[in-house]
C-alpha cells in the first residue's frame, strides 16, 4: 500500500494557486525544518555538556554538527519530492542520515542519555513522505538497531539485560504503530487533496465557460451590490451604459444617466423580489438609450447582508429588430413565393403586348402598348431581383458579367441623383487616373451607389461637400489589384449596436425603414465577387479635417483581353 499524493497541478489563477503551495510541500519542508531544528538543538546541548564537563568527548559534538550541516543542506538545496518505495540514495539523505546520526550518539552516550525517542521523528517522516511499505522497513531497520544495542549492552557487565531487551522491543513496536498510523492519516490526506484539485479544476473549468458564455452575451449583465457599485460585468452591459470598458470601478448611483437603474434595483433589494421594467438611460451628447432590465438577487447565508443584485439588460432596438425581422422574414419568403407565381403571367402579358403592337396602327395606341411592354419589363426584373435574393449561394462570382467603366458609370449616376435630389452643391466626386475596368453590372452598380448616397444624404449635414465619392485603384501590384468606390459623408457616428447589424437583413434604427437596403448592396456586391465594408474616416471638408461615416466596395477588376488571350 502506497500513499499516493496528487502531482502538482499547473497553476492557472495566480490568486488561488499562487499564493497557496501543496500539501506535500508543506508537509516536506515541515520535516526539513525539523531535522535542521533538532540538528542545531543538538549541537547547542552537545557544546553545552562540553563546556560544563571538558574532560567529556567531543565526539557527540561534532557528530550533531555534521547532522545540523546534512540536514540544513537539504533543507536549502532540494526541492520537495515524495521518497521511493526502496533504499535510495534519497532515503539515505534524510532518514539514513537521521537513523546513522542517532545510533551513533546512542552508542556513544548510551549509559548517559537515551535517544531512543529520536528515532519517531525518521519513522514518522518516512510513513508521511513515503509508501507504508518503506515506513514498516524502516521501524523494522530502526527496531533491529535497538535490538543490536540491547545485545552489545548484554556484553558489558552491570547491565539489566532483561530491561535492555524489553525497551528494545516496546520501543519497536511503537515505532511499527506510528508508522501504520501515520501512513494511514498521509494517504487519507493525500486522497482528500487529490479530490479537492479535481474539484477546484472542475470549478475552474466551469468559471471559464460560464465566463466565456457570458462575455460572447449580446445582452448585458452586471453583478452590482445594495450600495450600487458594481461588482463584475460583461462587455455588452459596459457597451449599453456608455461606460468605460472594463471599468471594475463602475458605481451606478453616481451616474446620473442611471437614476431609474439604480431606483429598480433598490426595489429589488427592498422587496427581495426580482423586478422587471423598461427603463431609459440617458447618455450625454447622446439620444437617450431604452433598455429591458430584469433583476434577481443571489441571496446571502448570512440575515444581516443583503447579498448581490444580478441585472439583466437587453436594447429595446434589439428586441424591436429580431421582431420585425421576424415578421419581414416571413415576408420575404412569401414575397419570393408570389414572385415565382407572377413570373408565368408576366411572361404571357408580355408576349400577348408583343402580338397586339404588331397589330396595332394607331401612334396613340402603339405608345400605349410601348409603355404595357416598359413596364412588363421593368416588372420581370423586379421579380428576378426578388428571387436572386431569396437564391441560397448567390454570393459566388458572376462571370458573365461584362467589363464595366467604373468611373463613367459613377459619375453619370451621382449626377441623375443629383439633379433628381437638388444637391449638386452637397456632392463631390474623386475620380483618379487610370483605374480598371470591373465586372459589375450598370443596373445593379446603380441601385448599389444611390442606396448609398441615400443613406448618406438622410444624415449629412447638407453643406457644400459633405458627401463625396471617389473611385480609386487600392494597390499598384497587379496581381492583387482591386478598384475601391466610397462613399464618405459628415455623418454622426453609428452606435456599436447599429454597426453589429449593418448588413444583415431587415434591422434599421428607423420605424420607417424595412432595413433592406445595405443587405440588398452586400448581396448585390457578393455575386459580383465585390465586397462592401463600413468605417469610420476623416476627410476635408472646409479646409479642415472631419470625421464622418464612410462605406467602401471593392471590386474585382476585369483583366484585359490581350493579357488573357
Amino acid at each position: 500500500m502506497t500513499s499516493v499524493w496528487p502531482l502538482p497541478q499547473p497553476k492557472t489563477d495566480e490568486t488561488e494557486l499562487g499564493d497557496q503551495p501543496q500539501e506535500f510541500e508543506r508537509l516536506w519542508r515541515g520535516f526539513m525544518t525539523a531535522r535542521a531544528t533538532l540538528g542545531l538543538m543538538l549541537s547547542i546541548f552537545q557544546g553545552s555538556i562540553l563546556a560544563l564537563t571538558p574532560q567529556s568527548s567531543s565526539a557527540p559534538l561534532i557528530i550533531c554538527l555534521a547532522y545540523f550541516v546534512a540536514a540544513l543542506a537539504v533543507r536549502l538545496t532540494e526541492r520537495p519530492q515524495q521518497l521511493r518505495p526502496t533504499f535510495d540514495a534519497q532515503w539515505l539523505r534524510t532518514v539514513g542520515v537521521d537513523v546513522l546520526a542517532f545510533a551513533t550518539l546512542q552508542m556513544l552516550q548510551g549509559f548517559a542519555i537515551d535517544y531512543t525517542p529520536l528515532f519517531a521523528l525518521s519513522v514518522l517522516m518516512v510513513s508521511v513522505l513515503g509508501s507504508m511499505m518503506l515506513a514498516m522497513a524502516t521501524a523494522a531497520s530502526i527496531t533491529l538497531l535497538l535490538f543490536v544495542h540491547a545485545l552489545w549492552l548484554f556484553v558489558r557487565p552491570g547491565s539489566d539485560v532483561n530491561a535492555n531487551f524489553l525497551q528494545a522491543a516496546l520501543t519497536g513496536t511503537g515505532f511499527f504503530a506510528i508508522s501504520f498510523i501515520a501512513s494511514q492519516l498521509a494517504t487519507r490526506l493525500a486522497s482528500v487533496e487529490l479530490r479537492a484539485q479535481r474539484n477546484q479544476l472542475a470549478a475552474t473549468e466551469q468559471r471559464q465557460v460560464n465566463e466565456l458564455v457570458i462575455k460572447t452575451l449580446t445582452d448585458g449583465v452586471l453583478v452590482v451590490d445594495e450600495l450600487g457599485k458594481v461588482r463584475s460585468a460583461n462587455p455588452a452591459a459596459y457597451l449599453l451604459l456608455d461606460a468605460p470598458a472594463q471599468n471594475t470601478e463602475l458605481d451606478l448611483s453616481q451616474r446620473p444617466g442611471c437614476r431609474a437603474l439604480m431606483e429598480l434595483i433598490g426595489i429589488s433589494f427592498s422587496s427581495q423580489k426580482q423586478q422587471q421594467a423598461d427603463i431609459t438611460i440617458d447618455r450625454r451628447g447622446h439620444s437617450p438609450r431604452r433598455l429591458r432590465v430584469r433583476t434577481q438577487l443571489t441571496g446571502s447565508p448570512q440575515r444581516d447582508i443583503l447579498g448581490l443584485c444580478v441585472v439583466f439588460m437587453q436594447d429595446q432596438r434589439e428586441i424591436q429588430a429580431r421582431i420585425r425581422s421576424e415578421k419581414l422574414a416571413g415576408m420575404g419568403r412569401m414575397s419570393a413565393a408570389v414572385a415565382h407565381e407572377i413570373r408565368n403571367p408576366l411572361a404571357a402579358i408580355t408576349q400577348a403586348n408583343a402580338l397586339l403592337t404588331e397589330e396595332l396602327s394607331d401612334p396613340a395606341q402603339q405608345r400605349l402598348a410601348h409603355m404595357v411592354g416598359q413596364n412588363a419589363i421593368r416588372l420581370e426584373n423586379i421579380v428576378k431581383d426578388v428571387l436572386h435574393l431569396a437564391q441560397a449561394g448567390v454570393s459566388g462570382a458572376d462571370d458573365s458579367t461584362q467589363p464595366l467603366d467604373l468611373s463613367e458609370n459613377t459619375t453619370r449616376i451621382c449626377r441623375d441623383w443629383s439633379i433628381q435630389h437638388h444637391a449638386a452643391t452637397g456632392i463631390m466626386i474623386n475620380l483618379t487616373d487610370d483605374v480598371p475596368s470591373v465586372r459589375f453590372d450598370a443596373e445593379h452598380l446603380r441601385r448599389v451607389l444611390i442606396n448609398l448616397l441615400d443613406n448618406a444624404n438622410r444624415y449629412a449635414s447638407h453643406r457644400p461637400g459633405c458627401i463625396q465619392v471617389c473611385v480609386e485603384a487600392t494597390s499598384t501590384d497587379r496581381p492583387k489589384r482591386r478598384v475601391a468606390l466610397r462613399v464618405w459623408s459628415d455623418g454622426q457616428v453609428l452606435d456599436a449596436s447599429v454597426e453589429q447589424h449593418l448588413f444583415e437583413p431587415f434591422f434599421s434604427s428607423e420605424s420607417r425603414s424595412s432595413g433592406l437596403g445595405l443587405y440588398i448592396c452586400r448581396e448585390l456586391c457578393e455575386s459580383h465577387g465585390a465586397s462592401i465594408s463600413y468605417d469610420r474616416s476623416d476627410r476635408w471638408l472646409a479646409d479642415q479635417l472631419v470625421s464622418g461615416n464612410e462605406f467602401s466596395v471593392t471590386f474585382k477588376f476585369a483583366p484585359d483581353p490581350l493579357t488573357t488571350s
